[in-house]
């Protein structure tokens, strides 16, 4: 016993930074931080336990707050342009291509920096919450659209992305040998709340107007946020000497082909994933169905994708995680291709966004099984850092698909059909079926490597 608890002592003081062996004991699962210093103590347990799935429950509540006003941005461009800003569409739609944008390409930023300094991540929450509040109440009484732009844009996105940095960084900590279940269980909740929230504010909106709306939603954030931040802890404590000290950062991940195939993968799927949510209200609406049947097909779509992300977050623990990227990327091949592509009524289009929901709205769920595999073979990579750069590369899509959507629709090869290829939206049914594809390019290099 004397001998088991010397060796965890000396894993936590290792001046190499590497805690994959704390203990030989099966239940002290190897974690996959490496700060500096940390209090000499038995540390608790990943994967499981109160204190772990604590935090898994907080950083799941706090996506609400996080993504609420980039989910429902649609709603209130739709209230802007007809009220508010008429005439202004596109310059509108910039403050929502601003919002996600900036949110994305931010988090290769911030979780380099809070990894290089993890004593300020407890600082980090608290500004990013009160950024995000004041963003909301500056754009409450916004008059002009450059002024949206600046704060429902660029403070929002801002403070959004600061509240959701360190929370991911906890939970790398928390979770290792069951990252995927738990990156499944926050993805999850996010997709919930696009759910919920679309709804919601356009309730709101029609009924109190935006002012009220923003004012009543930056209060929501703010008491909803605030108790959270108390349950978002690190699992491997700072000691109290030397933890303002910047640790060394391990880019080693950077040399390995299989990032990198993950990476090409992050950013094709993601540059495909937004055109169906994107276009199916108007799609839907070429083919005569009612208006109010798109917002019941962004709903089931955001409702399927819920079970998605769990279902594909399990899978991942359990079996290979290419094969969840594998079936993740099948599923939404043969969705877009099949249903999407065939579909001149409504039946049809909704097997396609509840099976498009599912299959591709797990495919980020699979991440954090590939990372924890990557891990395993190379004990110096910080799972961290590699996750901030798959989410700024899932942002890099995200820019690109807006202005090339706009090349699909103007270069279509017919605009009178009567179902999918043959409307002026067969080449983005076309393009999004190619992104799905090679989504699964993770999968595929590992198959060029197995054949040579």
């Amino acid at each position: 016993m004397a001998s088991t608890h010397s060796n965890e002592l000396q894993a936590i003081s290792n001046p190499n930074g590497s805690l994959s062996r704390i203990s030989q004991d099966a239940e002290n699962v190897p974690t996959e931080s490496t700060p500096l210093e940390v209090e000499t103590r038995a540390l608790p347990l990943a994967d499981r336990g109160k204190e772990a799935y604590l935090v898994l429950a907080g950083c799941t509540i706090i996506q609400a707050p996080v993504w609420g006003s980039s989910l429902a941005f649609g709603v209130f461009q739709e209230y802007y342009t007809t009220h508010e800003f008429s005439g202004q569409a596109g310059s509108v739609a910039t403050v929502g291509t601003t919002l996600n944008g900036i949110m994305y390409l931010m988090m290769p930023l911030s979780f380099t920096f809070l990894t290089r300094y993890p004593h300020l991540r407890r600082y980090c929450g608290p500004l990013g919450l009160v950024i995000t509040v004041g963003s909301l109440i500056l754009s409450a009484y916004a008059t002009k659209v450059w002024q949206l732009i600046v704060s429902q844009g660029v403070l929002c996105a801002v403070g959004s992305g600061l509240l959701f940095s360190p929370t991911t960084l906890y939970l790398e900590e928390w979770f290792i040998a069951r990252k995927g279940l738990a990156y499944g269980t926050i993805w999850a909740g996010k997709a919930t709340a696009g759910f919920v929230f679309p709804f919601l504010m356009n309730s709101l909106l029609h009924r109190f107007g935006p002012k009220a709306t923003l004012q009543a939603w930056a209060v929501a954030v703010a008491v909803l946020s605030t108790p959270l931040l108390f349950f978002l802890k690190p699992r491997i404590p700072l000691s109290t000497s030397g933890s303002r000290n910047p640790r060394p950062l391990s880019f080693s991940f950077l040399k390995h082909a299989t990032f990198w195939g993950l990476q090409l993968g992050c950013i094709v799927q993601a540059f495909g994933y937004l055109l169906p949510q994107t276009y199916i209200p108007s799609y839907a609406h070429a083919l005569g169905i009612p208006d109010v049947t798109g917002a019941f097909l962004l709903a089931a779509f955001q409702l399927s994708a819920a079970p998605g992300a769990l279902v594909f977050g399990t899978l991942v623990d359990r079996l290979s995680p290419t094969s969840g990227i594998l079936i993740s990327s099948a599923g939404s091949t043969i969705a877009v291709l099949l249903f999407w592509g065939c579909s001149a009524q409504l039946a049809l289009l909704l097997v396609f966004v509840i099976l498009y929901g599912f299959f591709a709205g797990g495919f980020s769920s699979t991440w954090g099984g590939n990372l924890h595999e990557m891990k395993s073979q190379d004990e110096g990579m910080d799972t961290g850092l590699a996750m901030g750069l798959l989410l700024g590369g899932r942002g890099l899509g995200y820019v690109l698909s807006g202005p090339a959507s706009v090349a699909l629709l103007t270069n279509a090869w017919s605009t009178s059909g009567k179902w999918g290829y043959s409307t002026q939206y067969g080449p983005m049914i076309i393009c999004t079926g190619i992104t799905a594809i090679f989504g699964g390019s993770g999968w595929i290099w590992k198959m060029i490597k197995r054949a040579v």
